[in-house]
């Protein structure tokens, strides 16, 4: 996965990213924005997202595709992988083989390769001293890498995530960012079970099912979080999105 990114590419990615940090952006909409175009940036490849909760235990957030969500979700429940080493240290886990990686992580590193995936990095989401999360980025190359360039591209995508997050204005509001985020985890339950409900009724993939609600909320202007809480408590509220 040697890469690199072009100038023109990079900057419509920061001025998109740029564009949602305004009043009562959507922070899973956000994060769910930063995975797919740092997958895009990277010529597809897989990125998942997580964010420590109130008590520093980190939590699956977004994923480009529904495989990474898996192993974001494994690499939560056994404390282990790339996402955990690169949040606990605060430096990048970058051109990791997955193929050599048992030693290091004997859990997550053969069920990542079971997976089709052969290398992964790893992007701790941070401002300063403070961290917040960490970003994943596979490939399913054998010596798949990632250039010296590209992987400051995207730690600063990362550091701009965490930016965002911390934005001052939320600090002026009397938020704790702790409840912001635990808030943002809430909603990210509903939303898992709003398109496995799309998904059922449709006959569709969860990844499919997941492009219908975003388009949904971007044509009626309404959050993820509160479309999602309609489809599972009053189906019929949204026949667009729950019928055949």
């Amino acid at each position: 996965m040697t890469t690199t990114v072009s100038p023109q590419r990079l900057a419509r990615v920061f001025v998109e990213i740029a564009d949602t940090l305004v009043d009562e952006f959507d922070l899973i909409e956000f994060l769910q924005l930063l995975a797919g175009r740092t997958a895009d940036l990277l010529d597809a490849s897989p990125v998942g997202l997580l964010l420590a909760d109130q008590h520093g235990r980190l939590e699956f957030m977004a994923a480009s595709d529904e495989s990474v969500k898996l192993l974001e979700l494994f690499q939560v429940q056994n404390s282990e992988g790339p996402c955990l080493d690169a949040f606990r240290t605060g430096t990048p886990v970058v051109n990791a083989d997955l193929q050599q990686a048992t030693g290091r992580w004997p859990l997550f590193a053969p069920r990542a390769v079971q997976a089709g995936f052969r290398s992964v990095h790893a992007f701790p989401l941070r401002l300063r001293a403070e961290r917040i999360g960490a970003m994943n980025v596979f490939s399913r190359h054998v010596g798949g890498r990632l250039a010296d360039t590209d992987v400051e591209i995207v730690q600063a995508l990362a550091d701009i995530a965490s930016i965002g997050l911390l934005q001052e204005r939320a600090i002026s509001r009397g938020e704790r960012l702790s409840e912001q985020l635990q808030g943002a985890l809430n909603s990210r339950i509903v939303i898992e079970q709003a398109k496995g409900a799309v998904a059922q009724a449709r006959r569709i993939s969860v990844d499919e099912a997941f492009l219908l609600i975003r388009a949904y909320c971007r044509s009626k202007s309404l959050r993820l979080g509160e479309v999602a809480h309609t489809i599972t408590t009053d189906p019929v509220g949204i026949p667009g999105l729950t019928s055949p």
